[in-house]
């Protein structure tokens, strides 16, 4: 769903959902709490057969349908540990022993969730260079291989018996949300559908910076030839006034304005088009400006009364307050470029995201692929996720951004989700010995630490 958030539909998301609070007050009725957070704590099993594993159902939800209410929970505890200033990975933020993933609570059908989601993205993690300097591809072997032959009800041993929780840093960590959302939208331009949805311009340039001093590797920008100069790109109000004519092309027309500045937040989405037909859209570039979070701005401005700081208070007030709506939304000057997608969204990795199950986060102090427990103050966050996509403003050890899938009650969740608590990424079983960490007792090895 990004390439800068499904590779970047969630690094747009979180400047707003970072902002957004409760959806409904401390105090309100509750829902019953899901079975995915309600899990007994598995004592370690003996290692799993390895049977062809048997197609199993989706996964128990973290939330019912209908209205969302927030159900409070008690995070796990982190190890207090002292924070290592200017940390730019994981490595450098260090790693301890999180307790034993035997006991982290989690249900059958969420670990089977999270292995399905883990096995797919297996070839890219065993690919991949990890950037958080945690692990070395061929770590991820033995984990991959099992992982395609778990037996049913063997999720919960699998993940035990190849994984070993480690806690980066000081594990506080924050979770915010996004979801793949559905607007009204037109192929061709018409009566009630005048909001272009640009393709990627012909003229934007990609710079890789690294290409001409070591001292900016991994340095990129993007920008426009103007003369002999490279210059920023038109920003998002010299693009809404028109400046993309005969230089971008247009892939469909949207009918509300505001709509189609979340779905560029969020990066991906459906077009409800007016035969009733659905056009998938996802995220294919951007303009290159810094993205700024709106609902920041109008909160610190003072726009937002209680109850209107989640992302269903922003839209609405954005909708009562046209001129200023558009004002404050040109302040984000960050524009976003689509193409249109075959089947599911997909992450940063190239693989389909999974709603309930999939996580955006920052590969620098994540391997993308990985599974992540999330111990939340909220029980809807709190569980096994599996890390793979990530977001431009999901940056740092411990930043996450919960993926919802599709749908009023995604949405209702995603925009105002905003979860504190601890995290603890689930890494092979040998990786605390070669950091020279001790790994916790209760661990289940399916091979001698190295």
């Amino acid at each position: 769903m990004r390439g800068y958030r499904i590779a970047t539909m969630v690094a747009l998301s979180v400047g707003l959902s970072a902002c957004a609070g409760r959806i409904v007050p401390p105090g309100a009725a509750e829902y019953p709490s899901s079975s995915r957070n309600q899990a007994p704590r598995p004592e370690p099993r003996p290692r799993p057969s390895h049977s062809t594993a048997q197609p199993v159902g989706p996964a128990t939800s973290r939330v019912p349908n209908g209205p969302v209410r927030i159900v409070p929970a008690t995070p796990l505890p982190a190890t207090p540990v002292v924070a290592v200033a200017g940390a730019a990975t994981a490595a450098q933020a260090g790693i301890i022993a999180g307790p034993p993933v035997s006991s982290l609570p989690m249900t059958e059908d969420q670990a089977e969730a999270a292995r399905a989601a883990f096995a797919l993205s297996c070839p890219g993690l065993m690919r991949r260079t990890d950037a958080s300097g945690l692990t070395q591809g061929a770590d991820w072997q033995a984990a991959c291989q099992a992982a395609a032959s778990v037996p049913r009800g063997g999720a919960r041993d699998f993940f035990a018996r190849y994984f070993e929780a480690v806690q980066v840093g000081d594990g506080r960590s924050l979770a915010t949300g996004y979801y793949e959302p559905e607007i009204a939208g037109s192929r061709e331009r018409r009566s009630g559908y005048e909001v272009p949805i640009y393709a990627r311009p012909r003229d934007l340039i990609d710079v890789d910076l690294g290409a001409f001093t070591t001292d900016l590797k991994g340095k990129k920008i993007r920008g426009k030839v103007q003369g002999t100069n490279l210059v920023p790109y038109d920003d998002r109000t010299a693009i809404e006034q028109g400046s993309l004519e005969g230089r971008a092309p247009i892939l469909a027309w949207g009918a509300d304005p505001i709509e189609v500045f979340f779905l560029q937040i969020q990066g991906s989405g459906r077009l409800r088009l007016p035969d009733g037909g659905i056009m998938r859209i996802g995220y294919d570039t951007q303009n290159g400006r810094d993205y700024t979070g709106i609902g920041a701005l109008m909160k610190a401005r003072g726009l937002l009364g209680p109850g209107q700081t989640s992302m269903q208070g922003i839209v609405a007030w954005l909708h009562d307050h046209p001129e200023e709506g558009r004002a404050i939304m040109r302040e984000n000057k960050s524009f976003v470029f689509f193409r249109e997608l075959n089947g599911a969204p997909q992450g940063a990795m190239g693989y389909a995201v999974t709603g309930q199950v999939s996580v955006a986060a920052d590969p620098k102090f994540v391997p993308l692929g990985a599974p992540v427990f999330l111990s939340m103050d909220r029980q809807d966050a709190t569980g096994l996720w599996v890390a793979q996509d990530t977001g431009g403003a999901i940056k740092g050890s411990n930043r996450f951004d919960t993926f919802w899938g599709a749908g009023d009650t995604a949405r209702a969740v995603a925009g105002g989700m905003s979860a504190r608590g601890t995290a603890f990424l689930l890494l092979p079983i040998g990786t605390l010995a070669r950091a020279g960490v001790a790994a916790p007792v209760g661990t289940v090895g399916a091979f001698p630490q190295r």
